[in-house]
């Protein structure tokens, strides 16, 4: 799928979110959150389903400033690519990987066009995650272009916010959690107010309009299927980079989740799928 099959109005929310991830990346890039260390962004069961990323070709898609696609080359990757919508992104990601010592490639495109614009490259892994496939409208054209950069036996790894995390939102005025969204597609995106971020650091001015699309976990399941991959393991998990919630509760390797004294829900997958 090419962007401009997509209807005028689609095109022009993806513009939004382009400029408003341009418009984050100073923000990110200064931020405490994005100074921890690569490695750490990954909970110990990504490397037990990936397996050792030394000597194989990687390319992380919606990869913003790069932070998990480091790991990959500071793990002995043989090649890393990041690709990104986001102009800035992709520059600020360039000069953390030159500080860090690290050959990586970032590439500027829409994940739509993923496939043309790295020229037909095949990869060992496609890895995607924590907060990317909420801003795709359809998942069946990004299912095929992750298909498109696997060689055989390679797999695709997403690692995602949970669609359950993405339909609850806190009550206004206390910490109690309500259905706010759409756990499933078919309704449309959702306009989101993205004047802040998630990160610390001052607000937008200028870009604060985003949007989001809801995608259940059978439709990722089932973008992935069509497209000729095979699912070999899906996990699910009760822990997140950053404490979304007032009563979230740090764990010793640094992410988050909530209380033990409350029923505990899925706020994150990682699904990993094999190319034939």
């Amino acid at each position: 799928m090419d962007v401009m099959d997509f209807d005028a109005a689609t095109r022009q929310r993806m513009a939004a979110i382009e400029a408003n991830w341009d418009e984050r990346v100073p923000i990110h890039d200064a931020s405490r959150f994005y100074a921890r260390e690569a490695r750490s962004w990954f909970p110990a069961y990504e490397w037990e389903d990936l397996g050792d990323p030394a000597g194989r070709d990687v390319v992380h898609l919606q990869c913003h400033l790069g932070t998990e696609t480091l790991a990959f080359a500071q793990g002995g990757a043989r090649t890393v690519v990041g690709l990104d919508l986001s102009a800035a992104s992709c520059e600020a990601a360039r000069r953390r990987a030159a500080a860090a010592g690290a050959e990586i490639e970032y590439v500027q495109a829409n994940v739509y066009d993923a496939a043309e614009a790295l020229g037909g490259r095949k990869f060992d892994i496609v890895y995607t995650g924590k907060g990317a496939l909420v801003y795709l409208p359809d998942l069946t054209g990004w299912a095929e272009q992750v298909a498109a950069l696997l060689r055989p036996g390679g797999i695709a790894y997403i690692v995602e916010f949970h669609p359950v995390f993405h339909a609850l939102g806190v009550m206004p005025g206390g910490d109690t959690l309500l259905l706010r969204h759409d756990y499933l597609a078919g309704r449309g995106p959702h306009e989101k107010d993205a004047t802040y971020t998630y990160t610390d650091g001052p607000p937008l001015t200028n870009a604060t309009t985003s949007y989001e699309w809801s995608h259940g976990l059978g439709e990722v399941i089932n973008a992935l299927v069509s497209a000729g991959l095979t699912i070999t393991s899906l996990r699910e998990s009760d822990e997140i980079p950053w404490p979304n919630w007032p009563d979230m509760e740090q764990t010793p390797e640094g992410f988050f989740r909530r209380p033990t004294s409350v029923p505990r829900i899925p706020l994150l997958y990682a699904l990993r799928a094999a190319a034939a």
